[in-house]
Parts: C-alpha cells; sequence; structure tokens
C-alpha cells in the first residue's frame, strides 16, 4: 500500500509551485460553476421553458465562450495573461449573481452571452500561464494537474448543487458560483503576482506564424470541434436523458456526473505519467480518447439496465482523460510557431464553437427523432472525428519530412 502511495506521489514530482496555485486557483473557481450542469434542467423544470426554448438559449453559452476566448486570446498577447486571468474572475463572479435574477428569454440569452464572454476570457490567459509556470517536460503533466482540479471540483460542485436545489432551490447556486470567483480572483491578486511568480518557459517568437496559415493545426480544430461537439451533450442532453427516460432525480444526476471527477482524480494523473512516458503520439491519443467518448454513447441504446449510466459515464470519462491533457499539449507545443494567446484561443475557441451548435442541435435532435438516433448521430460524428485524426497524422509527417529535407539544402 505504501508503494502504491508512493508511486501515485512520484508522479506529482518536479511540479512548479506556480502551478500549483493555479491549480488551486482553478479547483476554487471550478467548484463554484456547479451551476452549469443544471443549466438545462434549471430553464426547463424551474423557470419553465420549453425544450424547444432551451435549445435556444443554451448556444448562447456556447457564443459567449466562442467571443470570450477569442478575446482573450488577443488580450493576452497584448497586455499579458495575468491581467487577463485576474479581471475574467473578478467580472465573472458579480456576473454569475446577476444572471440568477434574470428569467425572461432574451435576458437569459443576453445574460447568458455577457457570463461566458467574461468568463471565458480565463480559458487562454490560463493555458500561457500554464506554459510560462512550466518547465518544457512537464507540460502535459501540468495540463493534467490543472484537469485534476478542475474535475475535483467538478466532482464536488454537481453533487452539492443537487444538495442545495433539493434543500434550498437553483437561485442559491448562482451565489455560490459567484462568490467562489471572486474567491479565486482574491488569491490570484496575492500569490501569482508577476513580482511573486517564477517564469520557467518564456517563449516569444521573432516572427510568428500566424495561426490562420497553419493547416495542420486547422485539420486538428475540426478534430476538437467534434470531440467538443459530442463530449457537450454530457452536460445538456444527457441530464434531460437520466431524468425523463433513466428517471434519476437531481441529486442522483449529480452524484452520476460527480463521478465522472473524482475517477479522474483518482486515475488521471497516473495514467497520464505512464502514457507520457510510452512516448505515443499525442494525436493517436487524443484519436483513442475520442473512440473511447463515440462507445460511450451508442451501448446506452443496448440495454435498459441502470448500471450502462455508469459503464457508459466510464467510457467517457477515460477519453476524456486521455484526449484533453494531450490535446492541449499538442497546441502549447504547436503554439510555439507563432503567438501563444492567438494559438491558444484558437484552440479554446474550437470548443467554444462546438457549445454553439452542440446544445441546440442535440436538444432539436431528441425533440424531433427521440434520444436513441441522438445517440446513434453522436457515435458516427465522433468516429468521423477520429478518422480526421489519423489524417491529421499523415500531414505531420509530411510536414516533418519537409523540415528534415530543407535543413540538408
Amino acid at each position: 500500500m505504501k508503494k502504491i502511495i508512493k508511486n501515485y506521489a512520484n508522479t506529482f514530482k518536479g511540479l512548479s509551485k506556480e502551478v500549483w496555485w493555479l491549480s488551486l486557483i482553478t479547483l476554487i473557481n471550478r467548484a463554484g460553476t456547479m451551476v452549469i450542469p443544471f443549466l438545462s434542467l434549471y430553464l426547463k423544470d424551474n423557470l419553465g421553458f420549453s425544450l424547444d426554448d432551451v435549445g435556444w438559449i443554451l448556444p448562447f453559452w456556447g457564443l459567449g465562450s466562442f467571443v470570450g476566448t477569442w478575446l482573450g486570446g488577443k488580450l493576452t498577447d497584448k497586455i499579458g495573461y495575468y491581467k487577463v486571468m485576474l479581471w475574467s474572475l473578478f467580472l465573472t463572479g458579480f456576473s454569475f449573481v446577476i444572471l440568477g435574477y434574470i428569467t425572461s428569454f432574451v435576458g437569459l440569452c443576453v445574460g447568458i452571452f455577457m457570463v461566458m464572454l467574461v468568463a471565458d476570457t480565463f480559458r487562454p490567459a490560463m493555458f500561457v500561464a500554464l506554459s510560462a509556470y512550466s518547465k518544457p517536460e512537464n507540460k502535459t503533466r501540468s495540463i493534467t494537474l490543472i484537469r485534476l482540479a478542475i474535475n475535483l471540483g467538478f466532482s464536488a460542485g454537481p453533487a452539492i448543487g443537487g444538495l442545495i436545489i433539493t434543500g434550498i432551490g437553483y437561485q442559491s447556486l448562482f451565489w455560490v458560483d459567484g462568490v467562489t470567483c471572486l474567491l479565486a480572483a482574491m488569491l490570484l491578486l496575492q500569490v501569482l503576482h508577476p513580482k511573486k511568480a517564477k517564469i520557467l518557459d518564456h517563449v516569444k517568437v521573432a516572427q510568428p506564424v500566424s495561426v490562420y496559415k497553419d493547416k495542420p493545426f486547422w485539420v486538428f480544430f475540426i478534430a476538437m470541434f467534434i470531440f467538443g461537439f459530442t463530449f457537450m451533450q454530457y452536460f445538456s442532453t444527457m441530464p434531460l436523458y437520466y431524468k425523463d427516460i433513466r428517471l434519476l432525480s437531481e441529486l442522483q444526476i449529480g452524484l452520476l456526473m460527480g463521478f465522472n471527477g473524482l475517477f479522474i482524480f483518482v486515475f488521471e494523473m497516473p495514467l497520464i505519467h505512464w502514457l507520457v512516458n510510452t512516448k505515443r503520439s499525442k494525436i493517436k491519443l487524443v484519436a483513442l480518447g475520442l473512440f473511447l467518448l463515440a462507445i460511450s454513447f451508442i451501448i446506452l441504446n443496448v440495454t435498459s439496465w441502470l448500471g450502462i449510466l455508469i459503464v457508459s459515464m466510464l467510457l467517457m470519462t477515460v477519453g476524456e482523460m486521455v484526449a484533453f491533457p494531450f490535446s492541449n499539449s499538442f497546441s502549447l507545443e504547436r503554439s510555439k510557431k507563432g503567438n501563444q494567446g492567438e494559438y491558444m484561443a484558437m484552440y479554446a475557441i474550437s470548443f467554444s464553437l462546438a457549445g454553439i451548435f452542440s446544445h441546440h442541435i442535440g436538444m432539436q435532435m431528441i425533440s424531433n427523432f427521440g434520444y436513441e438516433f441522438t445517440w446513434i448521430f453522436m457515435t458516427i460524428f465522433a468516429i468521423i472525428g477520429v478518422v480526421i485524426l489519423l489524417l491529421l497524422l499523415k500531414l505531420l509527417k509530411r510536414e516533418q519530412a519537409q523540415i528534415i529535407k530543407e535543413s540538408y539544402k
């Protein structure tokens, strides 16, 4: 037992204290985003909107995220990641509280858009900060530590959120979200001020390559859009499936979704540590993760056994564990060709763009064709993403061969 604990602890060795602080800030922030998994249920059951209305409101989450992420990348390259992260957390805190008092259709569309706009300026700034605070050889593990913080917060968030909804009501969730964002901002101000934080990997390219001219990156972008599109079903249509078809309560839904974060917290770092040491292709690993996500949908149509929900969640979770850290690491490596904020913004935008279409299309599909057809579609779409990633491998090999060829000239 001691050996297991020691080996587990060793997977965290060598990470900078700044990365640990950034992870703690992320944990505090993420633990407070407990309203997000319940947003579709809140709109449908608490405010009385139809599935069609919910399908139109939720895309503003993705649209706000899209604009905010793009803006965050631009601001990060101009004023620096620290200022962007600080202001994003402060403004998001107040925005969540205000959102809790909006009940009209138009107001919610605008409110959700604005919340996600200010919230997601944080993402590209955080990625660039993570790169700056990490040694090159530790980047994938640093990303994994951040994800552990996210998922520890996410495992606690839905479970606590389910209890709050049951005991107090939805309104309190918005206040908790807002307060935790403000706490995260105050901690950032104290521990990661530029005068206190140590930079381990400073990247400044004299003649940066524009991300818009990086063709392999755009193939990767399409695959990440597909990954995001299918993955986000677990936060919009899937909770409705759990309640309407599998008859789970909000508390049971929260516990099931919390299992995702808890499993990641326990097993992701050892898994990533092992995979990094195997020297496998990052793109192949991302493709494996997307394939597991695809299977997680189709098996829901196989049986009415309630335990299949756990199996499905487990497959999605392992797929997420593999795909996210290595796709993020690939983007960080690629960003050294140009402006890091611009590259990391585009990586995050692939998921924001997916959010614009994912929720609405998913809602429309279950409304018009039912859950069974929707899960078949998501499986096929994810498999297409796997094929695109395998094509990307060929492009990268061709690119590498061209670089070697030119080096001999």
